[in-house]
């Protein structure tokens, strides 16, 4: 049983859903890997589930009915990989942007370094982006400044969604109260866990923009995170983030 579960979400991931299963499950250390899959019409599930009669132990999915939005897809891994025992939860995309490698990485500021979160981070020191339009870069740097400067937040990019989870943390937090399903679902998982006093540590990787598939960013989605970050402070004046009763 490996104590580390990688969930990927994925929406028309043919391209690169098998490869990116076989990257991560290539790695030294022992990773199994959950797909959340939202009704892909182009076959991605059918995909997962040829491969999982290789892999029965190492790679699971979980299949949904259209799309439901990248948080609540996130939310229900999360909660399945409690409920089957993983003490590591991870978040990382099918397009290979975010680096397999660095997985262990982020493992390790976990397991080794007394980190409660570490995120893969393209704004801080050895930390890049690749195939990236310079418009874009300023957008999502500008983002990321925004929001540290509305959250007090000491991460450098908030926006990030390569993400290692301790259990402590994911038990600790009422899941059910994160109240964003796109972009803003990152800052606000982000900002919980900075107001409950966990330890977040980031760890530099390069970025590197999709080859296969169609990307889902937006300008929508850029809104969606601004007033995002008005909404989530605004409500956490009045509540918390954390469950009622908290696991022993």
């Amino acid at each position: 049983m490996s104590d580390s579960l990688v969930i990927i979400p994925t929406y028309n991931e043919k391209e690169n859903i098998s490869d990116i299963i076989d990257a991560v499950l290539a790695l030294e250390k022992d990773f199994h890997v959950l797909i959340v899959d939202d009704g892909s019409p182009d076959g991605t599930g059918q995909i997962v589930k040829d491969k999982q009669k290789h892999l029965p132990k190492q790679l699971h999915l979980l299949e949904r009915k259209g799309k439901l939005g990248l948080g609540t897809a996130y939310i229900a891994g999360f909660k399945w990989g409690l409920e089957n025992g993983y003490d590591y939860i991870f978040e990382m995309d099918a397009d290979f942007s975010h680096p397999p490698q660095k997985l262990l990485e982020l493992y390790s500021a976990c397991h080794n370094q007394g980190a409660d979160m570490a995120v893969g981070s393209r704004w801080i020191k050895d930390g890049d982006v690749k195939n990236w339009t310079t418009d874009r870069i300023i957008l999502s740097r500008g983002a990321s400044i925004y929001v540290q400067l509305m959250t007090f937040m000491p991460v450098k990019d908030p926006t990030a969604g390569f993400v290692c989870y301790t259990r402590k943390v994911l038990e600790t937090m009422d899941l059910d109260k994160i109240k964003f399903i796109g972009y803003a679902f990152q800052i606000e998982m982000k900002y919980a866990i900075h107001s409950l006093g966990f330890k977040i540590q980031e760890i530099p990787i390069t970025f590197i923009d999709r080859e296969k598939g169609v990307s889902k960013m937006s300008m929508k989605i850029f809104k969606e995170a601004i007033v995002g970050v008005l909404q989530m402070r605004w409500w956490s004046f009045f509540h918390t983030y954390q469950k009622k009763t908290i696991p022993s």
